[in-house]
């Protein structure tokens, strides 16, 4: 790995890891981070007006082998204190794929990135892609039952 990787488990945030969900749409999973977020001072008011938008505009859905995640993720300006939240969701989620908006794929595991620096966003990206595409560790992931958990999965 490269040195100049970023660890995960360094943006985890007790507060921003929801396990065993019952999220219906992105809008309500993006709902329920931005109030934790909000509350624990991680991010501006525009958070939540921004993810929204930029999901809409530029899709985090992600079609992997064994199934799909999402990783959306909004500007740096909406963001006080880095994080990532992690989302495992008891049922898939709809999101609108990268790479096909027009196509749709479910994800019950969802990462949101919540970086303010420009360069940090694409090594996350990196490290996020690395993890999902371990299927022993994804699965591993969804059946967690703790924040401590995922802490230890993701470190």
């Amino acid at each position: 790995m490269s040195e100049n990787l970023v660890e995960v488990s360094d943006y985890l945030r007790d507060q921003l890891i929801f396990l065993h969900t019952s999220f219906k749409t992105s809008s309500d999973l993006f709902t329920a981070i931005n109030k934790a977020a909000q509350e624990n001072g991680f991010v501006t008011d525009q958070f939540l007006p921004k993810i929204i938008k930029r999901e809409a505009t530029f899709p985090t859905g992600l079609q992997l082998e064994h199934r799909g995640v999402a990783i959306p993720h909004t500007d740096a300006d909406t963001i006080n204190k880095e994080f990532v939240a992690v989302v495992i969701n008891d049922e898939p989620i709809e999101f609108s794929r990268m790479d096909d908006p027009d196509q749709t794929v479910g994800a019950k595991l969802v990462f949101v990135l919540g970086l303010n620096k420009p360069h940090a966003q694409l090594d996350m990206l990196q490290a996020l892609m690395g993890i999902i595409q371990d299927n022993e560790l994804v699965n591993s992931l969804e059946n967690a039952n703790d924040a401590d958990q995922i802490h230890q999965l993701l470190s």
